[in-house]
């Protein structure tokens, strides 16, 4: 298991990297805008080909046309509310799943547009709309992965997942190759310790 990328969902994109910064020492950068859903977002990388996306509703685009991605509509405080897993074959990944008995969905088009103009485009599976303690699955192919130009100084030490009925989730993780504890708690979330100039810390 490869975690591709953790996604942090608030109100306000500046608010939130000010808050990631004092917390942990790093300024976010780079990201850009998805043109057509709504959002813009901030990286921070987290190791070699792995990184934290802080993402919010962008107040420079007008309403889209469906919800915004990952719950950001109804986000009012921020929080980890989703992840990804790279694979180097995303449609024979899929197909691996379906036949363990979980679907996360068909592959589908992603794009956003960086602060120079460039446009970076990428593969992963629909389930990643609606994000939540299941991952997706994402193929960057010819574009170059985001944690290679995120400001580093952050490390992932760990990940784990808090939810009421563990057991549900044990099937479609299996399916995916995520090989993640799941801790019995009363709600759901996702949670994980990263290590940062101003120490370790915990986030979910």
């Amino acid at each position: 298991m490869l975690i591709d990328h953790l996604i942090y969902a608030a109100p306000d994109l500046a608010t939130a990297v000010r808050d990631f910064e004092k917390r942990f020492g790093v300024r976010a950068g780079g990201g850009g805008r998805h043109l057509g859903q709504g959002t813009h977002n901030k990286l921070l990388a987290l190791g070699a080909g792995t990184y934290l996306e802080v993402v919010a509703p962008d107040p420079e685009q007008p309403e889209p046309a469906a919800p915004r991605p990952y719950g950001v509509d109804g986000v009012t405080r921020g929080g980890l509310v989703g992840w990804a897993l790279t694979c180097d074959d995303i449609d024979a990944a899929l197909v691996a799943s379906r036949a363990r008995g979980f679907d996360p969905g068909d592959v589908i088009e992603g794009q956003r547009v960086t602060p120079m103009g460039t446009v970076l485009r990428w593969r992963l599976t629909s389930n990643a709309l609606t994000a939540g303690p299941i991952p997706f699955l994402i193929r960057w192919g010819e574009t170059p992965h985001p944690a290679a130009s995120a400001p580093s100084g952050l490390t992932l030490e760990s990940l784990h997942i808090e939810h009421p009925d563990p057991a549900s989730l044990w099937g479609p993780l299996h399916a995916l190759g995520a090989e993640v504890e799941v801790h019995r708690a009363p709600e759901v979330a996702l949670v994980v310790r990263l290590r940062g100039p101003r120490g370790s810390d915990e986030l979910s």
